[in-house]
């Protein structure tokens, strides 16, 4: 049921298939072992026919038909994108039931580790997005004791702290600077007003990639493409991305679908600049760690080498470079 849900979430299925597949898998924990008939299990608070019909093959020792079709569906991603994929140890963005993601920090850090990552970076949002439960001080520090626990748990495996923080109207971060300096890493990040003119946006992203509490500057045009759109941020990026490459700010790649950001011409840009990258998956659900290698191939496409990528970097590399 949760490797169902995951093929789900890769693929970007409807979340409400996916919670029905995550729903009935809490169910079925409660069931004896051995076998179990559809009937029965649909029974279950939160069953239906379909997940039913999954639990009742799955528990006669059967690869349930419904997971067979996904695996066999579940190819690569992106073509080109195997390489570079394997040479990343980790992922620096990714969202908890915390703000506005839909697991809890102990599933979305179980996946990560079973796709082979060695660390992982939990950034949950900053408390003006409220839209997204954004995380007041007391939440985070809260958060930190979580993931400090988990960790004990998940050692060899690192969930390293963070916080996608807000970048206000006047390039400062949404969040208490003595907090953020405590943190593993900050992804910064613009969420509002993101149609404020050329010059004053150029002045908040300056602002921002300067501040030596800032990592990365996450999808920095902020535009959404395929079903819902929304257009690029208007700064000037030949200047931002000069100030990333001065400040040693990485420039992220965002991997969601739905972002590809920053555009090809600009990660171009980036590259030419001497700017180094992160390459994000942006998840906000277990099946969407995956997703980085949608960003793995747009870097080998324009010809990024992974020295000039954070998510290469060893864990106790990666913090001496947000350290310095």
């Amino acid at each position: 049921m949760e490797r169902i849900a995951f093929l789900l979430e890769r693929e970007d299925a409807s979340p409400y298939r996916v919670k029905a597949f995550r729903t009935a898998a809490e169910a079925a924990r409660r069931l004896p072992a051995g076998p179990v008939d559809a009937a029965r299990a649909a029974r279950l608070p939160g069953v239906g026919p379909k997940t039913a019909q999954v639990i009742a093959e799955a528990s006669a020792g059967r690869v349930p038909g419904y997971l067979a079709e996904l695996e066999e569906s579940a190819g690569p991603l992106a073509e080109g994108a195997d390489a570079l994929r394997a040479a990343l140890k980790g992922d620096c963005h990714l969202h908890s039931d915390w703000s506005d993601g839909g697991s809890p920090i102990e599933a979305m850090a179980r996946t990560a580790r079973d796709l082979g990552h060695a660390w992982a970076v939990l950034t949950d949002h900053s408390p003006r997005l409220t839209v997204a439960r954004g995380l007041s001080v007391e939440r985070l520090r809260e958060q930190l004791e979580v993931v400090a626990a988990l960790n004990r748990e998940l050692a060899p495996f690192r969930l390293l702290t963070g916080i996608e923080c807000d970048i206000l109207d006047d390039g400062s971060l949404d969040q208490d600077e003595d907090l953020l300096a405590e943190l593993d890493l900050v992804v910064a990040s613009v969420h509002s007003r993101l149609r404020m003119e050329r010059a004053p946006m150029t002045r908040r992203l300056l602002a921002a990639v300067r501040n030596p509490l800032v990592d990365v500057l996450g999808h920095c045009t902020g535009r959404l493409v395929g079903g819902r759109t929304r257009p690029e941020s208007q700064f000037d990026a030949e200047a931002v991305f000069a100030a990333c490459a001065e400040s040693g700010t990485a420039v992220e790649i965002n991997c969601r679908p739905d972002r590809r950001d920053p555009p090809t011409r600009l990660l171009r840009l980036a590259i030419d600049t001497g700017c180094v990258f992160a390459i994000d998956s942006d998840a906000h659900a277990p099946g969407q760690l995956d997703w980085q290698q949608y960003g793995c191939a747009r870097a080998a496409d324009a010809g990024l080498e992974p020295e000039r990528i954070v998510n290469t970097l060893p864990v106790e590399e990666l913090l001496a470079w947000t350290a310095a």
